[in-house]
């Protein structure tokens, strides 16, 4: 059996491996956790936070008994996380948003410019014919002088 030990604000932190899974101190207590060997670190992690979080709460004094200092906890560690979700799909929606005011205003130009260009293409066509009518007409009133 290999045991680590780790003191965090005075927590006692130890984490055993055996064949059963991975025993973790949490306020006192020992819990064993089936983990897989490469999570092992990430599950002794999270455990050293929680004790953390516990013991926080449970020296506010605010909190007695341990089911409810875990509840807490729980309920805190749970809304960091639904936090950090949101602040990391905010910036992926804006993002988005962001692409698409930029897309619409490429195509509005692109638009702008196609008839334009149109326009353009249609006026020479417009020239041509007036100046070959009034030639027509200057060449008929010269042939006629």
């Amino acid at each position: 059996m290999i045991k680590v030990g780790l003191n965090i604000v005075g927590a006692s932190m130890s984490m055993s491996n055996g064949d059963k899974g991975i025993c973790v101190r949490i306020l006192e207590k020992e819990f064993r956790v089936a983990c897989a060997k490469n999570q092992e670190q990430a599950l002794f992690d999270a455990a050293v936070y929680l004790d953390k979080q516990m013991r926080m709460i449970r020296h506010s004094g605010k909190v007695i008994g341990l089911e409810r200092i875990a509840v807490i906890a729980a309920l805190n560690i749970a809304h960091e996380l639904l936090t950090l979700k949101n602040s990391v799909i905010e910036p992926e929606q804006a993002f988005s948003e962001r692409l698409k005011v930029l897309q619409d205003k490429i195509d509005s130009v692109l638009a702008k410019e196609l008839l334009l260009v149109r326009e353009q293409s249609i006026q020479p066509k417009e020239q041509l014919k007036e100046d070959f009518v009034e030639n027509l007409t200057l060449n008929e009133l010269e042939e006629t002088v």
